[in-house]
């Protein structure tokens, strides 16, 4: 079914918007949520990587365990997103000492790999949570102490 992305339980309360549901509804909610949510047991760098992935396989893998949104299912997903980073900084460096005028075709060529890569890389960095708008979505917001309200907000709300 199209539309928006389902968002965790905590986020929705923390907007202030699970008015909607019902108790027997959050509950429920949060029992999925627990069912889905992946062990962290065997998060390690995959064996195809070079060591220089491995290294920040490592320190990403690290973060996002910090922040409670990675787990063994995302192990292959973040493996793949440091290797296209690898490529396309690799690639970048190359393109950088080639010349338009010399090879145009192979230039182009390059110039299409290196926004391939790209995009394949901003693709899995939104999965992973790795770009700010991704953990945006992600973020509890902190809910303000509420002072009790006077009679007069009660009766005419913002108004005043």
């Amino acid at each position: 079914m199209a539309g928006r992305n389902k968002q965790p339980l905590s986020v929705i309360q923390g907007k202030g918007k699970s008015n909607h549901l019902t108790k027997e509804e959050i509950k429920k909610r949060q029992e999925q949520e627990e069912q889905i949510k992946g062990h962290t047991d065997k998060i390690e760098p995959p064996s195809y990587l070079l060591k220089s992935q491995k290294d920040e396989f490592e320190k990403l893998a690290t973060e996002l365990l910090r922040l409670d949104i990675f787990t063994n299912l995302d192990v292959d997903n973040l493996a793949r997103y440091v290797d296209s980073k690898d490529q396309y900084i690799k690639l970048v460096k190359l393109l950088r000492k080639t010349k338009p005028a010399d090879d145009f075709k192979l230039y182009s060529q390059m110039q299409r790999s290196k926004n391939l890569l790209f995009n394949e890389c901003r693709s899995a960095a939104s999965d992973l949570g790795l770009t700010i708008t991704s953990r945006l979505k992600l973020v509890i917001p902190k809910t303000e102490e509420q002072k009790p309200k006077t009679e007069a907000e009660k009766r005419f709300g913002g108004r005043l």
